[in-house]
């Protein structure tokens, strides 16, 4: 039988690794004991089960903390492979004569961390064996998620790859120049193009040093 141990609290920045990555990329991680008795779709021989898990009643337990801790959540991710993985990406909210968010603080991640572990347990929102919560900024690459981001980060170096092909190409990399409509905006050297937002199969942000 394995007993229950208190989640053990990460800091990446602090262990000195990816020490680059650290510096813009806070992160906070625990793994979560294993229920006992184990859900009944867990067989005990193996511990290893399929659990329906409900992303979006995550995310909603995550924007209800987020709120008061004083940070947005930007994306909520759940992956399985040799752990059960739970990744919460975060980011404060611009103040007025700021573009993107303000960035966060290993103090933010670790109460986001803290607060929603105990959540997800008594919802029981992660049902089946253990598991590791990570909440962690979305990085200076960060992926961009919503229409809104692309107006949210103008300015910023992007790289966006097409569903349907623009001038025979369905990879682009420039600055984001906004909004036009439902069209995003990137100026590429000397010239600009657009395409609309539902053609975007996956963006994000270039990280500038």
């Amino acid at each position: 039988m394995r007993f229950p141990v208190s989640p053990t609290i990460l800091n990446w920045f602090e262990a000195g690794r990816k020490f680059k990555w650290a510096r813009a990329h806070f992160f906070v991680g625990g793994e979560l004991p294993a229920r006992w008795p184990p859900a009944q779709t867990e067989t005990l021989a193996s511990r290893r089960f399929v659990v329906s898990m409900d992303v979006e009643k995550i995310r909603g337990a995550a924007e209800r903390v987020a709120g008061s801790v004083g940070v947005e959540i930007v994306d909520v991710e759940w992956k399985i492979g040799k752990q059960r993985l739970l990744r919460v990406y975060i980011d404060r909210p611009p103040s007025p004569e700021q573009r993107g968010g303000s960035g966060v603080t290993h103090q933010d991640c670790e109460a986001m961390s803290e607060q929603l572990s105990v959540i997800l347990d008594v919802e029981d929102l992660v049902p089946g064996g253990s598991y590791t919560l990570e909440v962690s900024s979305p990085g200076l690459d960060r992926k961009l998620l919503k229409l809104s981001d692309y107006e949210k980060f103008a300015g910023r170096r992007a790289r966006v790859w097409l569903n349907e092909p623009v001038e025979n190409l369905k990879y682009f990399e420039g600055r984001l120049a906004g909004l036009s409509d439902t069209k995003v905006r990137l100026a590429i050297k000397d010239r600009e193009i657009s395409f609309p937002y539902a053609n975007i199969r996956k963006a994000n942000l270039v990280a500038e040093f």
